[in-house]
Parts: structure tokens; sequence; C-alpha cells
């Protein structure tokens, strides 16, 4: 019998019948019989069944949920792989979602009729400013600053008698339906003679109108002499 020592723990290989007697044998051909039954011992070893390849159940079991997929770098990886899909972020804009509600200018102006108070402490302070500035160019930044808030509080008070209109035709044409006449609906143009009428009326209840037009006969002229034709085409 043969004892090797592999990988730290005894092998015993045992001798066949036909084997001679070890006690008769020279040291080289104990050497020899030892190598021979250790390179048996190794192709013993060597020779088992190979290892299962994973299937798709074991490759899924050792996967997350959102893992990405374990590919062998020992085969080439598909044209077409599958891919974990990642959602795309939706970015939402609260001005037109219909989430935030239906804008309504009504009660936008209630909620921040506060505003207007705060904007008109503003103006009086630029307007104190302006006349206590000797700098000529901070003057100037000063009196567009106040040119354009003056703009936006005249664009705003155009903009509230405009609703103020709509809310008085629509007033009158329920009138009309509850009466059962026919509502009437105007027209641009006639929408604009009106706005044009209380226009003028605003002017004649402050004494501007005059200047108005004397304004708007120059500007008028104007036009109208740039129409004629010039004395080289004639």
């Amino acid at each position: 019998m043969v004892v090797l020592i592999h990988s730290g723990e005894h092998s015993v290989v045992s001798s066949s019948q036909n084997d001679p007697d070890q006690s008769d044998m020279s040291f080289e051909e104990l050497l020899q019989m030892q190598s021979d039954a250790r390179a048996r011992v190794c192709k013993q070893m060597t020779s088992g069944k190979k290892t299962s390849k994973p299937t798709k159940a074991m490759v899924k079991q050792q996967q997350g949920k959102k893992g990405p997929l374990e590919m062998s770098a020992k085969k080439p990886v598909p044209f077409l792989r599958q891919v974990v899909s990642v959602r795309k972020k939706v970015h939402r804009d609260p001005r037109f979602d219909d989430l935030s509600g239906e804008y309504k200018p009504e009660i936008f102006m209630k909620t921040y009729s506060f505003l207007d108070s705060i904007k008109k402490q503003e103006k009086e302070m630029v307007q104190k400013q302006l006349k206590k500035c000797r700098n000529m160019e901070q003057k100037e930044k000063l009196q567009q600053l106040l040119n354009r808030m003056t703009q936006q509080e005249q664009a705003q008070k155009k903009q509230q008698k405009l609703r103020e209109r709509e809310l008085s035709l629509k007033r009158q044409q329920r009138e009309l339906a509850k009466q059962g006449k026919k509502p009437f609906f105007l027209k641009k143009s006639e929408k604009r003679k009106l706005e044009l009428a209380e226009k003028y009326a605003e002017l004649k209840r402050s004494g501007k109108l005059e200047s108005f037009l004397s304004k708007k006969r120059k500007r008028n002229a104007i036009k109208d002499k740039r129409s004629l034709p010039s004395q080289k085409n004639l």
C-alpha cells in the first residue's frame, strides 16, 4: 500500500494484487511507483463531471429586482440584449397643469390685491429718490424705472376696465336669457367702439380730451404727408 500526501490530506491508494512485493523493489522503483499512483489520483479527481450551467431560474435567483443582467465574459454579448428600462422623469409645469386649478382673473386679483399697495409705496419711493438725485446717470435710470412702473399701472387699469366691461355684458346677457329674449354678442369692432367711447369719456372727465385730440390730429397729418408722392416722383 502506498500513502500519498496531497493538498494537506492523506490519500490512500491500494496496490493491485499483480503488483510485485515492495520489499524486493529498489528505491528508484518505489519512487516511480509512488509517482504513478499520484498521477492516477490526480486524473481521478480531475476527470469528474463538469459543473452544470446555471439555468434561467438560477440566474433570476441571483439577480435583484432592479439589478443588471450578469453576462459571462467568455461569451460575446448578443446585439439585441435585454436592457433594464429606466423610468423617464416627467417635468410638470404648474402653470399649465389641471391639478393647479383654472385661472380666474377675478379671484387672482382679489387674492393678490395687497400687491397694489406695495407697488404704490415703491412708486412713491422712486419719485422721492428722483427729486433728491443729482447724478445724471442715476437720475436717468430712476426716470426709466418710474416710466416702466407707470406703464404697468396703466396697463393693469386697462385690463381691469376690460374685465369689468365683459362682466357687465355677461350680466346683460343673463338678464335677457331670463326674460326669454335672445342674447346678443358684440363683434370685435363694436367692442373697440365701446372701448374708444369710454376712453373719450375718461379724458373728458380729466380735462385732457383737447390735448389728446390735438396730438392725434398732428399724427394723422404726418401720416398723410408721408403718404403723398414726393416731388422727385412727379
